[in-house]
Formats: structure tokens, sequence, C-alpha cells
């Protein structure tokens, strides 16, 4: 592929259609990344027994841990001798699997993620060429990572940086039920608050009305709703998540990075999104306990007219289509709604932290996304610093 724009993932249901898939190219030498937790797993064992035979070299690399320049430089080293790459695991691996494949094919890279900067976003150049062909099997829901153009870089003592660039999408994305057999319940639902909270992040963050994308990401968001109701009921009757259910969560986990559902919008329009981030990386609380313990907070602050946070017609508007799928758990305030949808999907939001790490964490996030950079819309450190301490009190 060369430089400049780069297609989305070819999107692969199940182990099997990886056969049909590999019957149509030429790699040969193929290295299997697959996290610890999973190397022995079934799903792993199905995908090296696809590969066996004559037509693939194959070797398995387990990759653990989160990843920052330095390893991930290294497994670029060690991809010298492949010609493709299956990356099995969780958004860590599958982000490593992402950068390290990129860095194969693109020495020049390194450069870039390297330059010192105190935004929270690396770019990547459009000169910037796809990397090394890669299949991406998530072991988790939620993230995405498997479709998207992003990904997470650890730098030791800054914590993590977002790069960003089309080169980084997967060639392939693949979806089976068996890779998450044995994911928590608990992180099942946690998923689908991640998917959720990233395809209406933007809708609501944007106070344009564009029709077509607008209803693509309202049908996204009822129906990722629906889904989780069901894993609520699921939890709560002691039944585990079934095959059928995970499947449909991994497809709408994946379909939320389509560009489709987001065109036109501002690029910036997730600012809930930045600080939750912030907040969960210092505090080391899950991703989804701090989306989860922000979300009625940025939207109380909208209803208020916070407009810098976005749009609260859109935001009634999507909410009650929201709420129109369990109206007597979820109350026609979008705030308390939030509260109402996460407490009932089982969800924890509470957090631990007095006025003096909030105050640091809201520093931080305004110096690696705000503070003329455009990424906060003008947000200063007391507007951050009034969310986190009601996300804390809550």
């Amino acid at each position: 592929m060369s430089a400049g724009w780069h297609p989305p993932a070819q999107q692969l249901i199940g182990c099997d259609s990886l056969a049909a898939w590999l019957g149509g190219r030429s790699e040969r030498r193929v290295t299997v990344l697959a996290d610890p937790a999973v190397a022995a797993a079934p799903v792993t064992a199905r995908i090296l027994a696809l590969l066996a035979g004559e037509e693939h070299r194959t070797t398995l690399l387990e990759i653990s841990g989160s990843g920052d320049l330095a390893s991930v430089t290294a497994l670029a080293a060690r991809l010298a001798d492949s010609d493709l790459v299956v990356g099995i695991g969780g958004g860590s691996l599958l982000d490593q699997a992402k950068l390290a494949t990129l860095l194969r094919t693109n020495p020049d890279a390194h450069a870039r993620l390297t330059v010192p900067q105190r935004s929270g976003l690396v770019v990547l150049g459009p000169g910037t060429r796809h990397g090394l062909p890669l299949v991406a099997v998530p072991t988790t829901v939620g993230t995405g990572t498997e479709s998207s153009a992003v990904a997470c870089l650890a730098y030791p003592g800054e914590g993590k940086r977002l790069v960003m660039g089309s080169a980084l999408r997967p060639r392939a994305a693949l979806l089976d039920p068996a890779a998450t057999a044995t994911l928590d319940d608990e992180l099942v639902a946690e998923g689908v608050l991640e998917a959720l909270h990233r395809v209406i992040s933007p809708y609501v963050g944007d106070r344009a009305d564009l029709p077509t994308e607008d209803a693509l990401v309202e049908t996204i968001a009822e129906r990722l709703v629906l889904l989780g109701h069901e894993v609520a009921a699921a939890r709560r009757a002691g039944r585990p998540t079934g095959d059928a259910l995970r499947l449909e969560i991994a497809k709408l986990s994946s379909l939320s990075h389509a560009e489709w559902a987001h065109l036109g919008r501002d690029l910036y329009a997730v600012k809930g999104w930045l600080i939750a981030n912030e907040m969960s990386s210092a505090l080391g609380v899950r991703k989804m306990t701090a989306v989860a313990a922000i979300l009625p907070h940025l939207w109380r602050a909208i209803l208020d007219g916070e407009t810098r946070l976005g749009s609260e017609v859109r935001l009634r508007r999507l909410w009650a289509r929201l709420r129109a799928t369990a109206p007597d758990v979820l109350p026609e305030d979008p705030a308390a709604g939030a509260e109402a949808l996460v407490d009932s999907w089982g969800i924890g939001r509470a957090l631990s932290a007095g006025p003096g790490p909030l105050a640091q964490i809201a520093g931080r996030t305004v110096r690696a996304w705000g503070a003329g950079l455009p990424m906060l819309g003008g947000l200063r450190t007391d507007d951050v610093y009034g969310l986190l301490a009601k996300a804390a009190a809550a």
C-alpha cells in the first residue's frame, strides 16, 4: 500500500474465515503474537492449526506488558523475517502489534515518536506507509483497537500518548467468540460502555447536525444499550454471556471506529474521554471506572450550558432514544440517566482522591491536551478540576 490514506480493516467473522483470507495472499512467513494468558487457549490453537502445513512458516511469540517505545522497537526487530503478523490479545497487545508492524516498515516513524513534546497526541505524517500486514484478533471487547487507526504508547515518567494515523490500521480484524470465552462478565459490561462512550462522545460534543451520520450513531448506540441490558440481565441471573451476545458486542465495538459514524465531526469533540483517560492513568483505576464516574457530571455540565463540552439539544435527543430501551429503569434527565445506566449494568464508579491529587491530574490534563493545544477547546485547569472533584465525590 502506498503512502497516504489506508483502507479500513477487513472484517473476518470466525476463525474459519481466516483460511479463505490467507488463501488470497502471498505471505508465507507468519509471526503469531499472543498474550501469555491466551497463548495456549483454544482460539490460538485454532489459528496455529490454520497456519500449519507447507504453505506457512509460523513462529509464536508471547508478548506481555503495556508497551513503551523501547519494547515496541525491540519487537519490530524481532519481526524482521516476517511477512505477516497475527496478534491475539487485548488492547495492550494489539496496540504493541500495531506499533511494531508500523516501525518494521517505517523506520522514520521512530523519530516521529521521539519528538520532544508536551501534547498527549502524536499524529503520524501523511507519508507514513502501511505497516507490516497485521491480522488483529481481540480477546476483549470495547476498545475496538482491531479496527482503529490509533494506538496507545507508554512514555516512562510521562504516562501514555495516543498515536494516530491510518497507517496503524490492521489489514484484517478477526472476531470470534472463542477469543472472548473466558472474559469476565464485568469486563464484558465495561466493554459495552467503552464502545458506547466512544460512539456517542463526538455526537454530543459536536453541535453540528449531520442527518446521515447522526442516524448511524443513534442506531449503533441504541443497539449497544440493548446489548448492555442483555449482559446485565445475564449477570443478575448468574448466567455467563453467551457466544452470540459477545460476538454482537464485538461487532459493534469494531463498528464504533467506522469513519462514516464520525465523518465531518470535530476531531476533538471527545473532551470527556481525554479527561477520563488521564484520571484512569493517574489513579490507577480501570478506564471504565473513570468514564462511569465522570460521565454524569460531564452531561450535567452540558445541560447547565457548558457549550465547550457539547450540545444540550443533541444530548437530550440522543438520550431520549437510549432511554426508550428501558424507560422504567432510566430517568428522563440525561445526567441522572447516565448514573442509572452504569449502575444497572453493575459497573463501578467509585473513586477515591483528595484535592491535591485531583489538582495534579487537572494540571497534567491541561498540559497534555489544552493550554494552547486544541483538544480541550479552551477548558482551563479550574474547569477540569471541577469535573474531577465531582466525579471523585460521587
